[in-house]
């Protein structure tokens, strides 16, 4: 089993590459807004509760999917509300069942990724879409999380969503999804 985590800032692509990612495995797409859009329609963002449902969620999800040998495939913005060392709980939520981490940075300027803002597919799920509160935020630190080392960073302002899929299938030595 393999938990293949696409992280970064708001806006990299993180789910438009998972979705291309998953088309091109067959792994499972459990992308990081499915969490958090349930949550927020009980509890406050940040709030909590808020904040221990997302990560026993996150972790529970990954733990069974490795019990289950399901692969998968989740996107995940590292932000300074997660207790240090998600990244290795998520790791061994995982390797207790056999199963395998493999992080994966996506990155872009932060001119294209204020661009990306408002683009109409970022109103389909609660995601930040204004470039003052971005700014906002990330003057205040709120990006400022540390992650252990990726096997892959990928640009993706330099290529299309397919062929990023095509660059971490290949790095990973993930499948091809059968028709």
């Amino acid at each position: 089993m393999d938990l293949v985590v696409l992280h970064g800032p708001p806006a990299v692509g993180k789910l438009t590459v998972a979705r291309a990612l998953a088309a091109r495995t067959g792994l499972k797409l459990f992308h990081n807004h499915l969490t958090l859009d349930a949550i927020t329609a009980v509890f406050d963002f940040r709030s909590p509760g808020y904040l221990k449902l997302r990560e026993l969620y996150w972790l529970e999800m990954f733990a069974a999917a490795a019990q289950e040998d399901v692969s998968l495939i989740f996107t995940f913005m590292p932000e300074t509300s997660l207790a240090p060392g998600f990244a290795d709980r998520a790791r061994a939520a995982v390797e207790g069942h056999g199963g395998r981490l493999r992080l994966i940075e996506l990155t872009a300027p932060t001119a294209t990724v204020e661009a990306r803002l408002n683009a109409p597919s970022r109103a389909e799920f609660a995601k930040l879409r204004s470039v003052k509160d971005l700014r906002e935020l990330t003057a205040l630190g709120w990006l400022d999380y540390a992650m252990p080392p990726s096997e892959l960073t990928l640009d993706t302002s330099r290529m299309s969503p397919e062929d990023a899929a095509e660059a971490i299938a290949s790095a990973l030595a993930l499948p091809r999804a059968t028709a």
